[in-house]
């Protein structure tokens, strides 16, 4: 762990979240000072299930109230933000797409307008996504690939990109930009989504339900690999401002089917059980995955675990989890 963390002040939003519950232990085990907006108490969230939340500062209320992260970044003397809170899930945002827009458009606006104001602020990461690559004939996907979203989730990530980068390069603000693909890891709560809803089904011996076809083209990016590379990504910063406004993809460069990946956790837990396939999907992106080109060679950066390596912890974090810890 870099020295740089050592009672740095920083501010992440979306803690109880799956990427934020990982990236808040390794600041912790940095000596980071962390302060953690949380709207909602999630009493499973590995933030809390860890003890975390114990060695931190907790600011309770919404990311669209600006007095509020006023208040928390004058009064801690916040140096660092990392941004990861947003509604994460397509179909609720198929569903709800305002109160998508409030969380991560709104939410996202009010943040770097609360960050310009507050002068100690120095390094500001946002966390967007592969989805705000929209649909694209030619893939991977670069960091020089349109912002095109189309469907509620896609336009809510391609709005807040372009909102961080109008900051960047109007007001000066230290913002730099991630776009990972689909995070994965235990933590995720989420049971909707392939990789936790697969494990519990087939913990419960239940047949693992595919919405899609089975041939949607996802990439999939290990939630300690996120972690790790957030803190990298604001090192860089720190040491070379002239990353201002950038935006980085962070992927393990593979491309891989929803139905071979399920496939992948039954083998990987030894059932015997076959997927459920609905093919009920809808305004969803077929094919997506990035080139990690630019980290790579800009940053130094590579993952640190493959699909192989991180789906054992993920599959056992699930069973202590689903078994009460026993």
């Amino acid at each position: 762990m870099s020295h740089f963390w050592k009672d740095r002040s920083v501010l992440v939003t979306g803690a109880t979240g799956l990427v934020g519950s990982w990236l808040v232990k390794r600041l912790i085990a940095a000596q980071a000072d962390v302060v953690c907006l949380i709207r909602d108490r999630v009493p499973q969230s590995e933030l809390i299930r860890s003890g975390s939340i114990h060695q931190v500062r907790v600011v309770q209320g919404d990311l669209v109230d600006q007095a509020l992260l006023e208040r928390t970044l004058g009064e801690y003397e916040v140096t660092t933000v990392i941004h990861l809170a947003a509604q994460t899930i397509v179909g609720i945002a198929n569903r709800n797409p305002i109160s998508t827009f409030e969380s991560n458009i709104r939410g996202t606006w009010c943040l770097l307008e609360a960050c310009r104001r507050s002068p100690k602020v120095a390094q500001i990461v946002i966390a967007s996504s592969d989805k705000a690559y929209g649909d694209q004939e030619i893939l991977p996907y670069d960091e020089n690939t349109p912002l095109q979203g189309r469907h509620p989730y896609d336009v809510s990530k391609s709005c807040a990109d372009l909102i961080s980068t109008m900051y960047a390069h109007t007001y000066g603000l230290p913002v730099v930009i991630t776009r990972c693909g689909n995070f994965y890891g235990g933590g995720d709560l989420n049971w909707n989504r392939i990789v936790p809803g697969t494990i519990r089904a087939i913990l419960r011996d239940e047949r693992p339900i595919i919405r899609s076809d089975g041939l949607f083209v996802r990439d999939y990016f290990y939630v300690e690999d996120g972690a790790a590379a957030y803190m990298l990504l604001t090192e860089a910063l720190a040491n070379n401002p002239d990353l201002r406004g950038e935006a980085f993809n962070f992927s393990n460069e593979i491309q891989i089917t929803v139905l071979d990946l399920v496939q992948m956790m039954l083998r990987e837990t030894g059932s015997t059980l076959e997927p459920d396939i609905r093919n009920e999907a809808t305004n969803e992106i077929r094919n997506q995955y990035l080139s990690a080109k630019k980290a790579r060679d800009m940053l130094g950066w590579s993952p640190l675990f493959t699909l192989e390596t991180a789906l054992k912890p993920t599959i056992a974090w699930y069973s202590h989890f689903l078994n009460g810890d026993k």
